[in-house]
């Protein structure tokens, strides 16, 4: 287990529990006491949790730890799906994103990809995302105003529509942390669903891309109904009675 998955274990355990030993932590991750130690130091340091004497608690953000703690989990499905999801773009499209882990590797994957060296324009409300591509002489970027959000990067709020309502979408790609055919795609905050069902609601064409841990899967908010999605571009670990209950529901199954 890598570092970065066993911090997320670490603060999933908190979450649910609200108080861990070091003890507990080491038993539930096998590994050793010391090596927990760190790790609560560590987080403790970045205001993810809080130390106390021989275990630590939770603080408030720590059911959804940063996207940067995040990048090294499902890492070579997450590239296999932004080439997959990259093919779909045209030269000199209008190209929507969300933040999240999968969406920015697709990012990166299109700003090099050969055949988009004529350019294609970005919108996004990520800000890692737009500070990526600004470097990038052939992508135009368009960021959407409001409120950052620690945990994922992403601007949400109201300010976040006044750009949104402007623009036309080709196509937009949406980040998820779940996808279940009778609820539809959802995420763990309120906020960003709302900015991102705004987002896709100006696109020709909506596409997911998620990896296979996500599907069937739901989370506390809403971003919309499954038919309201044209493709879902995952990796080869989703079963095939997930994805034939997505294709009944009329969406595409892609999986890279």
């Amino acid at each position: 287990m890598s570092r970065y998955d066993r911090w997320n274990a670490i603060l999933e355990l908190l979450a649910q529990e609200g108080r861990l030993t070091v003890e507990e932590a080491a038993q539930a991750l096998e590994v050793s006491t010391a090596t927990i130690r760190r790790d609560f130091d560590q987080l403790a340091q970045q205001q993810m949790l809080m130390r106390t004497r021989g275990g630590a608690v939770a603080q408030s953000v720590s059911y959804d730890l940063p996207l940067r703690y995040k990048t090294a989990r499902h890492a070579d499905q997450k590239t296999r799906i932004a080439t997959a999801a990259a093919e779909l773009v045209q030269p000199g499209a209008v190209v929507g994103l969300n933040g999240g882990t999968t969406t920015s590797e697709l990012a990166r994957t299109l700003a090099t990809r050969p055949a988009l060296e004529s350019g294609f324009t970005v919108v996004t409300n990520a800000l890692n995302i737009a500070a990526e591509l600004t470097v990038r002489q052939h992508v135009k970027i368009v960021v959407t105003g409001g409120v950052a959000r620690q945990q994922s990067y992403e601007l949400i709020g109201p300010l976040a529509s006044g750009v949104l309502e402007q623009v036309t979408l080709d196509i937009a790609f949406l980040g998820v942390d779940g996808l279940d055919v009778e609820l539809g795609a959802s995420a763990h905050h309120e906020g960003e669903a709302s900015v991102n069902n705004l987002l896709i609601s100006r696109a020709a064409q909506v596409v997911v891309v998620a990896d296979s841990s996500k599907i069937g899967k739901r989370a506390f908010s809403r971003i919309c109904p499954i038919a309201r999605i044209d493709t879902l571009v995952t990796d080869d670990r989703l079963s095939d009675e997930l994805a034939g209950a997505l294709s009944d529901a009329g969406v595409k199954v892609v999986r890279a």
